[in-house]
C-alpha cells in the first residue's frame, strides 16, 4: 500500500513538471498539451475499462465532473507558460484544500480555533508567494492556476462517492474531450508541438493523469481522509525538487517560507479536530 501511495503522489507531482517541461522548452503550446493529454487519457482509460470489464463494471457519465476536470486541466496547462513547476503545485494544492475544507464548513463542518489559525496561516502563506517582487509569480498565471485548484476541488467533491473508478474516469476524460476541442478551436492562436511535446503530452495524460487518477480512487477505499489529505502534503516538495532538477528552476528562500507556511497550515487543519461546543 505505501509503496502504491508513493508511486500516485509521485506521478501527482510530475504532471507538474512534465506540463512544465513541455512549455518552458517551448516544445508545445499550453492548449495541444490539454488537448493530447485529455486524449491520451481518455485512449488509456479505454483499456483499463476494457481490460477490468465485468458485469459490475459500468460507466457513469456526469457532465459537471467532465467540466471541472476540462477546466482543471485547461487553466493548469495555460498556467504554467510562467510559473514554475513547485510554485504551481503549491498554489493548486493550497487552493483544492482550503476549498474542500471551507466547502465542509459551509456544510456543517465545524472548524475551531486551531483550524481556523491553520487555515489563516496556509492563506498566509500563499499571500506571501504572491506579494509583489521579483521573485513572485505573475498575477494573471497564477490566478489561472488558483481557477485550476477550485476546478480540481469541485472536481474530487463531486468525485467522493465515486463508485466506479475506472468507468466513472473514463467517462470524465471522454466528456472532457469536446469541452478542450471546443476551447482550442475557438482560443488557440500559435498552434505549436513537437516530437517530445507530444511525449511529454502523453505521458502525462496516459501516465500520471489518468492512471494515477483510477489507482489514486482504489487507495482511497483503504485509508481514511486523514491520512489522504496527509500524504498530499507531499505533492508540492516533489514538484518543487522535480522542478529544480529536471527543469533548473530556483528555489528561493520566499518559496521555501510560503511552502512551510502553507503545508504548516493545511497539517493543522487536518488534525486539530475541534471539540464540541467550539467554532
Amino acid at each position: 500500500m505505501l509503496f502504491r501511495i508513493v508511486l500516485v503522489m509521485g506521478a501527482f507531482a510530475a504532471n507538474s513538471v512534465l506540463c512544465r517541461l513541455a512549455l518552458a522548452g517551448h516544445h508545445i503550446d499550453p492548449m495541444s498539451f490539454s488537448l493530447v493529454r485529455v486524449v491520451s487519457g481518455a485512449v488509456v482509460l479505454f483499456g483499463l475499462f476494457f481490460y477490468s470489464r465485468s458485469s459490475q463494471t459500468l460507466i457513469h457519465w456526469n457532465f459537471k465532473n467532465a467540466f471541472f476536470l476540462a477546466v482543471y486541466i485547461l487553466a493548469f496547462s495555460c498556467a504554467y507558460l510562467q510559473i514554475d513547476a513547485g510554485i504551481g503545485a503549491l498554489l493548486l494544492f493550497g487552493v483544492v484544500q482550503l476549498t474542500m475544507v471551507l466547502y465542509g464548513y459551509w456544510h456543517g463542518e465545524q472548524i475551531g480555533i486551531y483550524r481556523g489559525i491553520g487555515l489563516c496561516i496556509a492563506l498566509a502563506g500563499i499571500i506571501v508567494l504572491l506579494l509583489p517582487g521579483a521573485q513572485a509569480p505573475h498575477w494573471n498565471y497564477a490566478l489561472l492556476m488558483m481557477m485550476s485548484g477550485l476546478a480540481w476541488a469541485g472536481y474530487s467533491i463531486a468525485g467522493r462517492n465515486m463508485t466506479q473508478p475506472v468507468g466513472s474516469t473514463l467517462a470524465n476524460f471522454i466528456l472532457a474531450v469536446p469541452i478542450v476541442l471546443l476551447v482550442n478551436i475557438l482560443f488557440n492562436q500559435e498552434q505549436y508541438i513537437d516530437l517530445q511535446g507530444w511525449m511529454l503530452a502523453i505521458l502525462s495524460g496516459g501516465v500520471t493523469s489518468s492512471g494515477a487518477y483510477v489507482a489514486w480512487y482504489a487507495i482511497l477505499k483503504h485509508i481514511d481522509r486523514v491520512t489522504a489529505s496527509t500524504v498530499q502534503l507531499s505533492v508540492p516538495c516533489l514538484a518543487i525538487i522535480g522542478g529544480s532538477l529536471f527543469v533548473n528552476e530556483v528555489v528561493t528562500g520566499r518559496v521555501i517560507l510560503s511552502s512551510f507556511m502553507v503545508l504548516f497550515g493545511i497539517l493543522l487543519v487536518i488534525y486539530m479536530t475541534p471539540k464540541k461546543g467550539n467554532v
